[in-house]
């Protein structure tokens, strides 16, 4: 069930009138992003919605400070390092397929110095045990779990570096709708649980809706309609959000299986 968090909270993000383009020798730039204006508060799971290309995932990138901005500006509030980190779509290719899972996440916190190194497994265990996996998927690779586990897995990873703010770049539009549900949940639960701040990146209206307080909706690289999720969904205004509503055929179902 999604979660009002207070009003008056300072942004845990402040973003303003950013633009990112993109160059190439002898073309003039491409601006995917073009002067949006939005903020993100403390503990809020926040939506970006729109159709591939609309600059949703150029935004996550940037946000992440893997994508270099134009102009304007995308503030976080003061946080220790790595305190932001990012849960990528293609979570199999996101993980070293030649590494174990035990390796994949001992790696973080021995690079990170996360924790003494012989307390690694006992800390690796812990981190899959969170996102709900048994403890001997640590000596599996990658292609030996199903897309949803490699999605825990990846949770996991994030975790391993004590985030504020996890950045979701549409994480379960590659898994079924009960296994959407499923990783839904846990993300919803650790929010609960960890006080993160996540801010999830789909172009599905039904994965937004089940578990975002608030929505902004993108189209070519603009925020065309943003406010309280169920509001928004509710009584749409502007006719792109309509456009995507009617091209669901059923909101409900993933809302259905997550509850």
């Amino acid at each position: 069930m999604p979660h009002t968090p207070e009003s008056a909270a300072a942004p845990i993000l402040d973003v303003r009138d950013l633009v990112i383009a993109y160059t190439s020798p002898g073309k003039p730039p491409f601006v995917a992003v073009r002067g949006i204006t939005f903020d993100v508060r403390p503990n809020e799971f926040f939506g970006i919605v729109g159709e591939s290309g609309c600059g949703k995932s150029t935004l996550a990138r940037a946000l992440c400070g893997l994508q270099p901005v134009r102009s304007g500006t995308a503030a976080f509030a003061p946080m220790p390092r790595g305190a932001v980190q990012m849960i990528f779509q293609d979570a199999v290719g996101s993980l070293n397929p030649r590494r174990t899972i035990r390796d994949a996440l001992g790696e973080v916190l021995r690079v990170h110095g996360l924790c003494p190194r012989a307390e690694i497994p006992a800390r690796v265990a812990a981190l899959l045990d969170e996102v709900g996996l048994p403890a001997d998927v640590a000596r599996a690779y990658p292609r030996e779990l199903s897309g949803g586990q490699c999605q825990r897995v990846s949770v996991a990873r994030a975790l391993a570096m004590n985030p504020r703010v996890l950045i979701a770049d549409e994480p379960v539009s590659a898994l079924d709708v009960s296994v959407q549900a499923r990783v839904l949940n846990l993300l919803a639960d650790l929010r609960r649980r960890r006080d993160l701040t996540i801010l999830l990146i789909s172009h599905d209206l039904a994965v937004v809706r089940t578990v975002c307080d608030r929505v902004i909706v993108m189209h070519a690289g603009e925020i065309v309609e943003r406010g309280d999720a169920r509001g928004l969904f509710a009584n749409p205004r502007h006719p792109y959000t309509r456009q995507l509503l009617a091209a669901v055929p059923d909101v409900s179902e993933i809302g259905a299986a997550a509850r």
